[in-house]
């Protein structure tokens, strides 16, 4: 590891996490923390942009000892609005959720659900509650989207039950 010291970050009394400088800026940029008390850093957040504040963060919240969940803050407004998951433990991500609006919660996921690498189901939250209500999907793996589902009314019948041809 490059130039750095281990500090206590929830003063508790416990040296947990380990900040370093990895760039040589004599900055602090990267730091290594043990979330779950068992002495193995299973969270690490770095400053990709070298604004001074963490930017990507990367955790094992499965256990395993391996980073599967990646949460980062792609616009610079000090919110995360990008999150990258592997689900199946495979090493390869499989579902992104972004925060398109900005109001903290994600609200387009897109996900490879035939681990086959490209991204063939997205479920989209058109009215910001907080659930997806829309979904796309590729079905056939030809990259197109062809099959289309909604559900406005959150009863998830996939019928608009407001029958006059809107979808409020």
């Amino acid at each position: 590891m490059a130039d750095g010291e281990y500090v206590d970050s929830d003063g508790d009394g416990y040296k947990e996490s380990y900040v370093e400088d990895s760039d040589g800026d004599g900055q602090y940029d990267t730091v290594y923390m043990d979330t779950d008390g068992d002495g193995y850093a299973d969270t690490v957040g770095v400053d990709t942009d070298g604004d001074g504040y963490v930017d990507t963060v990367g955790m094992d919240t499965d256990g395993d000892g391996y980073v599967n969940t990646v949460v980062e803050d792609t616009d610079g407004d000090g919110e995360f609005d990008t999150v990258y998951m592997d689900t199946d433990g495979d090493g390869y991500v499989d579902t992104v959720g972004v925060d398109t609006d900005g109001d903290g919660y994600v609200d387009t996921v897109g996900m490879d659900t035939d681990g086959d690498g490209y991204v063939d189901t997205v479920g989209v939250d058109t009215d910001g509650d907080g659930e997806l209500d829309s979904y796309a999907y590729d079905t056939d793996g030809d990259g197109e989207f062809d099959e289309y589902e909604s559900d406005y009314d959150d009863d998830y019948d996939d019928i608009d039950d407001d029958y006059d041809d809107d979808i409020f």
